[in-house]
C-alpha cells in the first residue's frame, strides 16, 4: 500500500520532532534516512508526503495504547460517545464514562442517576479536568491527548513537505502545485479539527532549519483564530489547485502517487480533478462555519437559546455563506478523500480502524454498543435500520444509560442500494476521512431551511435518504413546518452521518450537550432503565441533561512542555467551565 520502505523510518523520527509532546530524536546516523539523501526526486517526495499525512497523521501509533488502532478509531469513539450514538462498558481511554450525563428524567418523571437518590451524576468536565495531567496520559486516561498529538503531527508533517518541495530539482509547475495544495490542505485539516475541538491551539507553520521539526511556540490563540487559520489553508490550497489546468498530466502522476492505490479503488475514491478537489475544500470551509456555531434546536424548537456558550448563534449572513460554500461543494461522482484496510501496510485495521468497526457484531463482545438514541432516529420502513441491524433477545444489551436491543452487523447487508455501516473484509469498508456528499447535501438542505426554503431543504433530504438507499416516505411537497422539517434534517444528520466523527459537534451545536438550566438537554428520547430490582422498562420520552464541555481544554502534556507565552495562560482551559 504505502510506496515508503526506508521512508518510513524516517517518518516516525519525524513524528518524535514534529510536536512540542515529543522529543526530537538525533540526527546524523549514517545508517538511517536522511530527507537530503532519500527525498531527491518527485517519486520520493511523493512517498513522503504520502506517508506524512497517512502514516504521521492519522496511524501515530506511537500516540495510542488502547483496543483500536489510530486516530479514527479512538477520536471518532469520542464524537459518537459524546453524540450519544453508542455506549461502552471498557474503561480503556475512559470510553465508558466520557458520555455519562449529569442526569436522566424518566417517562414518569423520576430522576435516574448513577447512585439512586443523587441530584446528579459528577459533571463531566471534572472528569476531563481530573485526567488532564501528564500522569494520566501516560497511563491512558486524558481523553484530551489524543486528537491535539494526531493533528499537530499531521500539521507539522505537512510544514516539512512545504518546506522539502523547493529542495526537488525538475519538478514541473503542476507536480509543485500539487504537492503544495497537499500540504496545504491537510493543515487546513488539522487546524478543522483543532478549531472545531479545542478553546483554543497554536499555530504552528515553520519547519527547523534541518527539517527535522516544527517550531513551535507557546502563543496560544482562541479557537476562532484557529478555525480562521483553516480556512486560510484551505482557501491557499484552493487558489492553488485553481492554476492547475484540468487534464494536467503531471498532476494526475503526482496525485496517483500521493494517494495510495486502495483508497483510489474506494466506492468514493480515486484521483481528483482539481475542480473535484475545490469542491472538498468547499465542502469543508462550510463545515467549518456549520459546526463553529450555534443552531439550538431543543425540544423540537427553533427558538431555543442557550446561555454561557462558548460560541455565538448562526447569522443569517453564516447560513448564506454555508449554501454558498455547499452549493459548490461535493458534488455526485465527485471523489473524495477516503480510506480503507489493506492485508499488509494499513493505515487501519479491518476489525479495530473506526468505531463502526468495532461495534459490529454481538454486542456482549464489543467495544462499543449501538445506542438507542442512534437508532430512535430512523423513520419507519427505513432499509438501513431493517438491513444493517438486528433486534432479536439476544442483541438486548444492559449499560446503564446505554443498553440497547440493536445489534450492528458485520458483512454486507444483501443490497447494493443501501448503505453498509460496517464490514470487517478486507478493503470492504469505506472510511471517510473528510467530507462526503452526504454531509454536503445535508448541509445545503439545512440551510435552505434555516432561510426559509424549507421545501428546497426538504427535497435535498429525500435524495440523500434515496442515495443511502433508506426506501423511507418522501417529506418534501407534505407540508411540514419549518421545525418539523429541521426535525426531519436532524434525524437524517444523526444515521446517514454516523460513524463519521460528526456527532458531538452537530449535539453541541444543536444545544442538546449544554446543561438544561443553560437552555440545553435532549428530549423526547428512547432509554432502556434497569431497575434495581424488577424487569428493565422501556421509556420513550426522556430527557438528558449531558452538561458536557461544549471545546475540550489543551492537553496538560502540551501546555506543561510549551508553556503559554505570557498574556495567552489563560486561554488554555475554557473559561466557561
Amino acid at each position: 500500500m504505502y510506496k515508503i520502505d526506508k521512508l518510513f523510518i524516517l517518518l516516525l523520527m519525524l513524528l518524535m520532532g514534529s510536536t512540542s509532546c515529543k522529543k526530537q530524536l538525533a540526527v546524523g546516523n549514517p545508517n538511517s534516512p536522511t530527507l537530503a539523501t532519500d527525498v531527491t526526486n518527485e517519486a520520493s517526495l511523493a512517498a513522503f508526503a504520502q506517508g506524512a499525512v497517512y502514516i504521521d497523521g492519522f496511524q501515530a501509533s506511537n500516540a495510542y495504547n488502547w483496543l483500536g488502532q489510530g486516530y479514527f478509531s479512538l477520536n471518532y469513539s469520542y464524537s459518537e460517545l459524546l453524540g450519544d450514538m453508542v455506549g461502552s462498558t471498557d474503561a480503556n481511554e475512559i470510553v465508558n464514562t466520557i458520555n455519562i450525563p449529569y442526569y436522566v428524567i424518566l417517562d414518569n418523571g423520576n430522576k435516574y442517576t448513577s447512585i439512586p437518590g443523587t441530584p446528579n451524576n459528577e459533571a463531566q468536565v471534572t472528569q476531563l479536568r481530573v485526567g488532564n495531567t501528564r500522569a494520566e496520559t501516560a497511563a491512558g486516561y486524558n481523553a484530551l491527548y489524543y486528537m491535539w498529538t494526531n493533528m499537530y503531527i499531521l500539521n507539522g508533517s505537512c510544514n516539512i513537505i512545504l518546506s522539502e518541495i523547493p529542495t526537488i530539482k525538475g519538478l514541473s509547475p503542476d507536480a509543485t502545485n500539487t504537492f503544495n495544495a497537499w500540504a496545504y490542505f491537510w493543515k487546513g485539516y488539522a487546524y478543522s479539527v483543532i478549531g472545531s475541538q479545542y478553546t483554543a491551539g497554536l499555530i504552528v507553520n515553520t519547519a527547523n532549519p534541518t527539517n527535522s521539526a516544527s517550531v513551535t511556540n507557546g502563543n496560544y490563540l482562541i479557537k476562532d483564530s484557529i478555525i480562521a487559520e483553516s480556512n486560510a489553508w484551505f482557501n491557499k490550497a484552493a487558489a492553488t489547485l485553481a492554476t492547475i489546468s484540468a487534464g494536467s498530466s503531471d498532476y494526475n502522476t503526482v496525485m496517483g502517487e500521493l494517494i495510495p492505490s486502495s483508497y483510489q479503488a474506494t466506492a468514493h475514491g480515486g484521483i481528483l480533478t482539481p475542480t473535484m478537489w475545490i469542491h472538498n475544500i468547499n465542502t469543508m470551509l462550510a463545515r467549518n462555519i456549520l459546526v463553529n456555531k450555534l443552531s439550538p434546536f431543543v425540544n423540537g424548537s427553533l427558538s431555543a437559546t442557550i446561555s454561557g456558550a462558548s460560541i455565538p448563534p448562526m447569522a443569517q449572513s453564516d447560513w448564506q455563506n454555508v449554501l454558498s460554500l455547499a452549493t459548490n461543494g461535493i458534488q455526485t461522482g465527485d471523489f473524495i478523500f477516503s480510506a480503507t484496510s489493506d492485508p499488509v501496510n494499513s493505515l487501519y485495521g479491518a476489525k479495530l480502524g473506526n468505531i463502526t468497526l468495532m461495534a459490529a457484531g454481538p454486542n456482549s463482545g464489543l467495544v462499543f454498543q449501538p445506542g438507542l438514541r442512534l437508532t430512535q432516529n430512523y423513520n419507519a420502513g427505513d432499509q438501513r435500520l431493517a438491513l444493517d441491524f438486528t433486534a432479536s433477545a439476544a442483541d438486548t444489551f444492559y449499560n446503564d444509560y446505554f443498553s440497547t436491543v440493536y445489534s450492528l452487523i458485520n458483512g454486507p447487508n444483501g443490497s447494493s442500494k443501501v448503505y453498509d455501516y460496517s464490514d470487517q473484509t478486507i478493503g470492504a469498508y469505506e472510511l471517510f476521512i473528510a467530507g462526503s456528499w452526504e454531509e454536503n447535501t445535508l448541509m445545503l438542505a439545512e440551510a435552505n431551511i434555516m432561510l426559509g426554503n424549507t421545501n428546497a431543504g426538504l427535497t435535498l433530504v429525500d435524495q440523500e435518504r434515496a442515495y443511502q438507499g433508506a426506501g423511507v416516505a418522501t417529506v418534501s411537497g407534505t407540508g411540514l413546518t419549518q421545525a418539523q422539517a429541521y426535525n426531519q434534517l436532524v434525524r437524517e444528520r444523526r444515521v446517514a452521518l454516523f460513524g463519521r466523527g460528526l456527532s458531538f459537534w452537530d449535539s453541541r451545536r444543536w444545544g442538546w450537550t449544554y446543561d438544561i438550566k443553560q437552555g440545553g438537554g435532549s428530549y423526547g428520547n428512547q432509554i432502556l432503565y434497569l431497575p434495581s430490582t424488577g424487569h428493565a422498562v422501556m421509556n420513550v420520552n426522556a430527557t438528558f441533561d449531558y452538561n458536557f464541555m461544549d471545546y475540550w481544554d489543551v492537553p496538560a502534556d502540551e501546555v506543561i512542555l510549551n508553556p503559554p507565552t505570557k498574556g495567552t495562560a489563560s486561554v488554555v482551559t475554557n473559561p466557561n467551565y
